[in-house]
């Protein structure tokens, strides 16, 4: 991984990030050298690895590059898109759609929020209509992840208006389906080379086959596999402030004031001193929870907690490393610059830290 970014990622990062997208290009050479498709058995073509240890490597090492953008497009792949289909695929549409996502020849995106539904997934409008065989699909999502470029789009809709919780289900879009427009890229304050993009439906018409799991069953789906995501989201906070602790660390004991090193004065120990031990008692809980999470028992309150803290701690560590740099750290040629926007969205996407804690305390009371 660190090879793969010396070679393919450090040189560009700076021309995807005012590009405002990653080079197509590079997908194909992930998947070649197996750093996509991670869980994907090898009869598909991938990897075959469950061992969830190997994506924290991965968020390890594109955090110290600053990558937040190319991490948000590989977590998408492999923490969010990939677990539905291989969970809840059939053997057909495992073989229609596995193989090209573990080479890199075709993206994907899952597609839940939507203008008036963020957190409240019970408040999707984005409606399914039964037309024999198929389904006709009519609404629109908004803040997807690569939500331009997607070849296939797993969407969350109301199949049935009087359903309830049963009310809603999976169904996976295919790039090229009259009536499905794909949005251009929004314009974001942070993680400037990930693409994220309005979706349209307009009479889509969804092939019998293209549903995906139970009929009605979408929520239960989603609570399923929203603990992984959580944990993705949480390892890259860890990472990231991580990566700007030692970036700071590189600075302040390079950089003098008042005729001395920043590292000599006492307010820079105690920060430093209070960062690296916030960081250290955060990794031992996320440890734990990737621990859990191999063996299936990660719980949903516990990755509300890992993702809510974790991404916390990025915020204050970051911001705080950012002070210790001064004037220069609110030049975007330092990468801790980058990292204080790029790390803002990290408390909201995934679910908010309000929600998160709201999971936990009803939890606490139930």
């Amino acid at each position: 991984m660190r090879e793969f970014i010396k070679r393919e990622v450090a040189p560009n990062m700076g021309a995807w990030e005012e590009d405002g997208h990653i080079d197509s290009r590079l997908w194909p050479i992930a998947g070649t050298q197996g750093l996509i498709g991670l869980r994907v058995p090898e009869q598909y073509g991938g990897a075959g690895v469950a061992d969830y240890r190997f994506r924290c490597v991965v968020s390890e090492e594109l955090a110290k590059e600053g990558a937040a953008s190319l991490n948000a497009g590989m977590g998408l792949v492999d923490d969010l898109v990939l677990p539905y289909l291989l969970d809840l695929a059939t053997t057909e549409q495992k073989q229609r759609w596995l193989p090209g996502l573990a080479s890199g020849q075709i993206t994907g995106a899952i597609a839940m929020t939507e203008p008036g539904a963020g957190s409240d997934l019970r408040g999707i409008t984005t409606s399914a209509v039964r037309d024999g065989s198929s389904w006709r699909l009519n609404g629109s999502k908004t803040f997807i992840t690569n939500g331009s470029h997607a070849d296939i789009v797993i969407v969350v809709a109301r199949s049935n208006p009087k359903g309830d919780s049963r009310g809603f289900t999976l169904f996976v879009v295919e790039r090229g389906m009259p009536g499905f427009q794909q949005g251009k890229a929004l314009d974001k304050l942070g993680q400037r080379a990930e693409n994220v993009a309005e979706l349209f439906f307009d009479e889509v018409a969804i092939p019998g086959e293209n549903l995906l799991g139970e009929e009605g069953n979408a929520l239960a789906h989603l609570r399923d596999h929203l603990p992984l995501e959580r944990m993705s989201i949480a390892y890259y906070g860890l990472a990231a402030a991580e990566a700007a602790l030692g970036w700071t660390l590189e600075y302040v004991k390079e950089r003098k004031a008042f005729g001395q090193l920043l590292a000599e004065f006492q307010n820079t120990k105690f920060a430093l001193a209070e960062m690296s031990t916030e960081i250290d008692v955060t990794r031992a809980f996320l440890q734990q929870a990737v621990l859990s999470l191999n063996n299936g028992e990660l719980s949903a309150v516990d990755a509300a907690k890992a993702k809510w803290w974790a991404t916390e701690l990025q915020q204050r560590v970051t911001n705080r490393c950012l002070q210790l740099h001064g004037g220069y750290g609110y030049m975007r040629e330092y990468p801790i610059a980058r990292a204080f926007v790029d790390g803002r969205v990290q408390t909201i996407y995934g679910g908010t830290t309000e929600i998160m804690k709201e999971i936990i305390g009803r939890d606490l009371i139930k």
